[in-house]
């Protein structure tokens, strides 16, 4: 599924529309380039699950815990060297724990990632740069049937 969208506002829309969605254990892996949109995407899945703190992206932390409707663990990966130091965070008590898993710059560790997962692509439309197309990937039956009713909730006339 590929939805656009024409600013940062409506990104973290779609973000907070696919919170609702959201179950203990989802892993929502965030791919694009610098200013694509995912930190937007990510302020909007915090909004959804009702974080209270300011989302921003943890380059420096690695990995920032908000306390929502679920646990919310946003990984920001860039800096790492690869994904054989994603064992010193400790991912998989994350991954595979009660919260939600969001994890930028995934591309990085995709050795790490749990097969079953949803990759979310941002990029940048060339001719008008405010205007980003996010493509949803679900790898999985859940995710599958996660995008099927995201769908449902940001194009309900398709």
């Amino acid at each position: 599924m590929m939805i656009k969208s024409f600013s940062a506002e409506q990104t973290k829309q779609i973000g907070e529309k696919m919170a609702v969605l959201l179950q203990p254990g989802d892993v929502i892996c965030l791919n694009g380039d610098l200013g694509a949109g995912k930190t937007a995407f990510s302020q909007g899945v915090a909004r959804g699950l009702k974080v209270d703190a300011h989302v921003t992206s943890p380059t420096f932390t690695l990995i920032n815990e908000y306390t929502g409707r679920l646990p919310l663990y946003h990984f920001d990966v860039y800096r790492l060297g690869g994904p054989e130091e994603m064992l010193d965070l400790g991912y998989e008590e994350y991954f595979y724990g009660q919260g939600v898993c969001l994890v930028e710059w995934a591309e990085l560790v995709a050795d790490v990632l749990p097969a079953e997962r949803l990759d979310i692509s941002l990029t940048r439309e060339e001719e008008r740069e405010e205007v980003r197309n996010i493509k949803f990937t679900p790898k999985g039956q859940r995710y599958e049937q996660l995008v099927e009713e995201l769908k449902h909730l940001v194009c309900p006339r398709d």
